[in-house]
């Protein structure tokens, strides 16, 4: 279906930007995007919420309004307006959904490891408070920054970043650091 008189004039009144113009694209073109929004939800399974329909709505308004219309004044009528709304906004949703997904998934990944985290945190505190006369034999014959981690580490009880940010050092450093005093103080027991 070829480019209707009444799209045409709307797309011009839009590129335009005449009074009206935008308002009159938006009531023509909403329920079209809806209908795209949950056509590309039920199709790959995803369940949305109103807001998230509204959402998806305002990023396919917003790719149709960046960088001056771009989007729209690419548009050679060769197809209808709707036919051509349709693909762009389609690839818009998808990609939105895509991005949400891979969010949503790195958030469980992000929760699962903080988790974890904090199992081995509660894991390291215990031996930090039953190893306290080790700490301090640890810290004789030391550096200074090596001491000084240690003691954040096992006495304090301060996290890698917390030791990171206040040392100044690399965060991926400290563990490192912690099992060469380790290493030492074996290495200083066997002797005697």
């Amino acid at each position: 279906m070829a480019l209707t008189d009444i799209d045409r004039d709307l797309l011009k009144r839009c590129l335009a930007q005449e009074p009206g113009g935008w308002k009159d694209f938006v009531d023509r073109f909403i329920g079209l995007f809806v209908h795209v929004v949950n056509h590309a939800a039920h199709a790959r399974s995803v369940r949305l919420a109103p807001e998230d329909v509204d959402d998806l709505c305002a990023e396919v308004f917003l790719t149709l309004i960046g960088n001056d219309f771009a989007v729209l004044r690419q548009f050679r009528g060769e197809s209808s307006l709707a036919t051509y709304l349709t693909v762009v906004s389609r690839r818009v949703i998808v990609r939105e959904m895509a991005k949400r997904r891979m969010a949503e998934a790195l958030g469980h990944v992000t929760a699962h490891q903080a988790a974890i985290d904090h199992a081995h945190a509660e894991r390291i505190e215990v031996q930090r408070i039953e190893n306290r006369d080790e700490v301090q034999r640890m810290l004789d014959g030391l550096a200074d920054q090596e001491a000084q981690i240690v003691r954040q580490f096992h006495l304090e009880g301060r996290s890698y970043r917390e030791i990171s940010i206040g040392l100044g050092i690399p965060e991926n450093s400290i563990g490192p650091t912690l099992t060469r005093a380790r290493a030492k103080i074996r290495s200083r027991e066997v002797q005697r």
